[in-house]
């Protein structure tokens, strides 16, 4: 499949999914997202499965671009810039959230739907497994920072992580915390993400 018309029908996919939940994501309702003729989704995934198996691939690429962009390790064996200052972790950690929550906010609403849609049809549990670079990355950057026990530490970052987005995106947070998208939202971010990370490197 040409790289465009995947980046074009699964981020389509994408705004079906948090703006309309599970249910709302058909083969049809991403070609009406397009404007393609009626078939073109199913042509290219025959069957639901395999589209959301694309979604979350997609999902993934974008999640790397900006953890790169971020200057964090977007994989394992990605050089990590210099992140031994708690501070200056906690800062840039906090802008990559902010972007999940404010421009990225549907991108992280559909990885949502996609993970709880999982729970409840185990075909389509091999999507958990890109979960496991997330976590690559937590270790490697929590080694560079000098944690006693980066593995472990690294898993509990990818879960601290992922309920503070859940938080501020479905959760009473979103009801308290600053705007996302905002310079209060990120200090705020900066603060909560500082003691998590004190707490994982002493």
């Amino acid at each position: 499949m040409p790289a465009d018309r995947f980046a074009l029908l699964t981020d389509a996919a994408i705004d079906v999914l948090a703006e309309e939940g599970m249910r709302g994501l058909t083969h049809r309702a991403v070609d009406r997202r397009t404007g393609l003729p009626e078939g073109t989704t199913s042509a290219y995934f025959r069957t639901r499965k395999t589209l959301i198996e694309a979604v979350v691939r997609r999902i993934a690429d974008l999640d790397r671009a900006d953890l790169r962009a971020g200057q964090l390790p977007a994989d394992a064996d990605s050089p990590v810039a210099d992140l031994t200052d708690i501070a200056t972790m906690a800062a840039v950690m906090a802008r990559v959230l902010d972007g999940w929550m404010s421009s990225g906010r549907n991108r992280t609403l559909a990885r949502y739907a996609c993970l709880l849609e999982a729970t409840h049809h185990p075909e389509i549990r091999t999507i958990l497994a890109y979960g496991d670079a997330s976590r690559a990355q937590a270790r490697a950057m929590l080694a560079a920072a000098g944690a006693p026990n980066p593995e472990q530490a690294g898993d509990h970052l990818v879960a601290c992580v992922d309920g503070l987005l859940f938080d501020r995106l479905a959760g009473a947070g979103a009801r308290s915390a600053p705007p996302p998208g905002t310079e209060a939202n990120r200090a705020d971010l900066t603060d909560a993400l500082t003691a998590v990370l004190r707490g994982f490197t002493t």
